[in-house]
C-alpha cells in the first residue's frame, strides 16, 4: 500500500469516527517496537470492552505478541487458537466458555477495525483473550452486492460507502465481534502487517503492551463485569 493511499485512509478513518469519539469512555494506548497508536473501545460493546478492560487489568496484553499477521486481512494478538482448544481438549468435562457476539451496525470491519477472535461455533461467540485489527484492502460494489446475496446480509449505508472508500474487511461482518477502533496511528498497524512471516507467524516478535485511558463516567448504560455468569455462554 502507498504512502498516498494509506494517508488517505487515515484521514478518512479521522472523519469516519468524528461524530461519535467523544461519546466513548475508553481509549487504549498500544506501545509495540514498531511504535504507539490509539484505540477507541465502543461503549455499544458493553460485553467485549469489559472484557479487554478487565484481561488488561489481569495483564494479559502486557508484552504480548502480534503472532498472527496476515498482509492485507488482520494482524492478531493474544493467545491463538491450537494452545486454547489444546487447553480446553485437556478438561473435556468442562464446557469451553466463550462471550456472547454483539453485533452492531455502528461495529463492522473497516480499516483499523479491534475485533474479537472466536474458534468455529455456532453461537459465533468471542475467546476472553484473542484480538485482532483489520488492514483490510480495496472494495468493490460488486464485492459487496455478492456478500449481501451470499450470507444474507444488507450493509448499511453508512458501512457501504467507508468500504468503498477506504476498503476493509466486510466478509467477517455479522461472524466476528468488532468492538473498537484505531483513531491515531493507523500507519503503525500498516507497518506490521508488512513484516516478514512464515506460516503468518512473524519472524522477529511483534510485542505489544496496552494502558487505559478513561475519559469520563458512563452514563449511558450499566456496566456489566464479565465475572458475572449472563457475559458469558458455554457450548
Amino acid at each position: 500500500m502507498n504512502h498516498r493511499l494509506l494517508k488517505n485512509i487515515a484521514l478518512g478513518i479521522g472523519f469516519s469516527i468524528s461524530s461519535f469519539v467523544s461519546a466513548q469512555t475508553y481509549t487504549l494506548k498500544f506501545k509495540t517496537n514498531y511504535g504507539k497508536f490509539d484505540v477507541m473501545l465502543y461503549d455499544f460493546t458493553p460485553k467485549h470492552r469489559d472484557l479487554i478492560l478487565s484481561e488488561i487489568n489481569k495483564g494479559t496484553y502486557t508484552n504480548a505478541q502480534f503472532n498472527r499477521v496476515v498482509k492485507d486481512f488482520v494482524i492478531q494478538g493474544g493467545e491463538l487458537d491450537d494452545p486454547i482448544l489444546a487447553r480446553e481438549a485437556e478438561h473435556p468435562e468442562q464446557k469451553p466458555i466463550r462471550l456472547a457476539p454483539e453485533f452492531n451496525p455502528k461495529a463492522f470491519h473497516k480499516m483499523g477495525a479491534l475485533g474479537a477472535g472466536r474458534d468455529g461455533n455456532k453461537e459465533k461467540a468471542s475467546y476472553y483473550n484473542q484480538i485482532y485489527f483489520v488492514v483490510g484492502k480495496r472494495i468493490t460494489e460488486e464485492e459487496l452486492d455478492n456478500l449481501e446475496a451470499k450470507k444474507g446480509i444488507k450493509f448499511t449505508a453508512e458501512q457501504r460507502a467507508e468500504y468503498l472508500k477506504n476498503g476493509g474487511q466486510p466478509r467477517l461482518d455479522h461472524d466476528f465481534t468488532v468492538f473498537g477502533e484505531i483513531t491515531k496511528g493507523l500507519d503503525k498497524v500498516m507497518k506490521i502487517s508488512n513484516v516478514e512471516t512464515k506460516n503468518e507467524l512473524p519472524l522477529e516478535p511483534v510485542i505489544f503492551s496496552i494502558k487505559v485511558k478513561k475519559k469520563k463516567t458512563p452514563t449511558k448504560y450499566n456496566k456489566t463485569s464479565v465475572s458475572l455468569g449472563g457475559t458469558a455462554i458455554g457450548f
